[in-house]
């Protein structure tokens, strides 16, 4: 695919969608920049972890957000996420930090922080970005915004496949994913909503190649 034009590409969805991989694979394909949103959140509530700070304390998250260094760095296998320059790519993948990153992604001045970092990191375009508000809020003008949905067992499973733990049924894992959906569509900054203009897209039924095809397909029709 070649085209002089790049494309700001917005996948919206809730937790365990396939997001992450979908934009990820898109991304690689396409050339471009896949910037994770959740990622960046998952850094901040690590540092907020590591600092003892409280989840429920805006005025002293977004300080924390002030002086901390949150860089995402592309390889083939998927971004390096860097924390005041330490790799700390899998330490954020886990759950008490996965947890308390939708904690602390609820404030509004957290939000409004991290928002403004996400527009200067994609505001050139060629960038495929993946999280909850993307299309709504932080690039409410990309060239393909998609909603990327399923249902809350499905992903359960698909989680469970992935992590490959043994720790909590799927049972369980379905009614965090529940709960977390009911905070992201509750907040009264940036609730988890299809933006107006989104396609969206059920993936309960689909493996992620054909996900990544419907993909695709809306890529290369705004190309043509």
């Amino acid at each position: 695919m070649t085209d002089t034009r790049k494309l700001i590409i917005a996948i919206d969805g809730p937790a365990g969608a396939g997001k992450s991989t979908i934009a990820s694979r898109l991304a690689r394909k396409l050339g471009y920049v896949n910037l994770e949103s959740g990622a960046m959140y998952r850094a901040l509530a690590l540092k907020a972890i590591e600092w003892d700070i409280s989840f429920d304390d805006e005025a002293a998250l977004v300080e924390l957000a002030h002086n901390a260094r949150i860089r995402l760095e592309p390889t083939v296998g998927g971004n390096r996420v860097l924390l005041d320059n330490r790799d700390v790519t899998q330490r954020v993948r886990d759950t008490d930090v996965t947890q308390a990153a939708s904690r602390v992604s609820v404030h509004p001045k957290v939000r409004d922080w991290m928002v403004a970092r996400q527009r200067e990191m994609g505001e050139g375009g060629g960038v495929v970005m993946e999280g909850r508000d993307i299309g709504t809020k932080v690039f409410p003008d990309a060239d393909v915004k998609i909603f990327l949905d399923a249902d809350a067992s499905v992903r359960a499973q698909r989680r469970l496949l992935q992590t490959g733990s043994d720790a909590i049924s799927a049972t369980a894992l379905a009614e965090e994913l529940r709960e977390r959906d009911r905070r992201d569509r509750t907040r009264t900054s940036s609730p988890l909503e299809p933006a107006p203009d989104a396609v969206i897209l059920d993936s309960s039924q689909l493996s992620e190649d054909e996900v990544l095809r419907h993909v695709e397909e809306l890529v290369h029709r705004k190309l043509a």
